[in-house]
């Protein structure tokens, strides 16, 4: 049955691939569910957040190492 695909694919030829290639990319994004625009706020709020906490952990973390660093080396 795997050869049926395969030789039906290669008679439809570049532009039936390309479009049978779209046709299935609307189809599967017709199945996917879109957040609401509250969960889109509320879930990009959480990211800013995460993101801001995660800057000042690694910003402490550097200014903490740079001090060693001075002091050891400096």
């Amino acid at each position: 049955m795997s050869e049926e695909i395969v030789s039906t694919e290669e008679a439809k030829g570049i532009f039936g691939r390309i479009g049978l290639f779209y046709r299935q990319v609307i189809s599967e994004l017709s199945k996917v569910v879109w957040p609401t625009r509250n969960q889109l706020t509320t879930y990009t709020a959480v990211v800013l957040v995460f993101v801001g906490f995660i800057i000042l952990v690694v910003s402490t973390f550097d200014l903490i190492l740079t001090k060693i660093t001075f002091w050891i080396f400096g």
